[in-house]
């Protein structure tokens, strides 16, 4: 593995679904990337085998972004691995469904330890870390314009992330760093998949104009775009990755 190559980047939550999509375009890019991972190191290694057989660079570093310890540790990781970082992807994030009751403050808790201050942590080291120029991404979510019920501690958590993207996009300036956050809409992935029957997977698609649900892909471009070139002048904002689905 090289001690330095042109570009890096992290990828938080990366070990599957649109996670593991952006490290992979990443990758393609030409960047060396850090898959960081919860809890599942073979899932999180088998993306690092596929960016290495595509002739990338990656390691796989486990990470619980709630704990600033294991957040330092994921930067520390990359650092040594290929001498810096230059792009950082905050998409790790859970979302545990449950009515507004008092009864549901554990998947409260949990959804905030994870989804904000997890994303706190995450855009607090970037932005010590990124040299001038660096690029930073956080997911966010288009279901916050439907009020979907039992999504509350979901859309909270989210509408604070996009929060954090405007601030810290000012608070970093004049080192010419971006900070954007990316919307996705309903998107094909095994966690959206669970539970859902054919006929409500059809009923979601008609709901946007081009008929059809997301792929990973789609997200993955979206972020290559704003973390490249062409994509320096695009900052503190919220971009909907979702087909016309709002």
């Amino acid at each position: 593995m090289s001690a330095s190559v042109n570009k890096v980047a992290i990828v938080t939550g990366a070990s599957r679904g649109i996670g593991q999509a952006i490290a992979c375009r990443l990758a393609d890019d030409g960047f060396a990337v850090t898959i960081g991972y919860a809890t599942d190191r073979l899932k999180a290694e088998a993306v690092v085998a596929a960016i290495e057989c595509r002739g990338g660079q990656a390691i796989a570093v486990k990470a619980d972004v709630s704990q600033a310890a294991d957040v330092a540790n994921l930067f520390w990781m990359t650092e040594q691995a290929f001498g810096r970082v230059d792009v950082v992807v905050s998409n790790a994030g859970v979302m545990a469904l449950a009515p507004i009751s008092s009864d549901e403050i554990d998947a409260f808790d949990r959804t905030m330890a994870i989804n904000v201050r997890g994303a706190f942590l995450v855009l607090a080291k970037a932005s010590k870390v990124l040299e001038d120029g660096g690029r930073i991404v956080v997911l966010s979510s288009s279901v916050i314009a439907k009020s979907t019920p039992g999504y509350g501690a979901y859309i909270a958590s989210k509408c604070a992330v996009e929060g954090l993207v405007r601030v810290l996009a000012n608070e970093v300036q004049g080192r010419n760093i971006t900070v954007n956050a990316v919307a996705p809409g309903p998107t094909v992935t095994d966690l959206f998949l669970k539970g859902k029957s054919a006929q409500q997977l059809e009923v979601l698609a008609g709901l946007s104009p081009l008929n059809r649900l997301g792929e990973p892909a789609d997200v993955a471009d979206l972020v290559s775009f704003l973390v490249g070139a062409q994509g320096r002048w695009i900052n503190a904002q919220v971009v909907r990755s979702n087909g016309g689905f709002a």
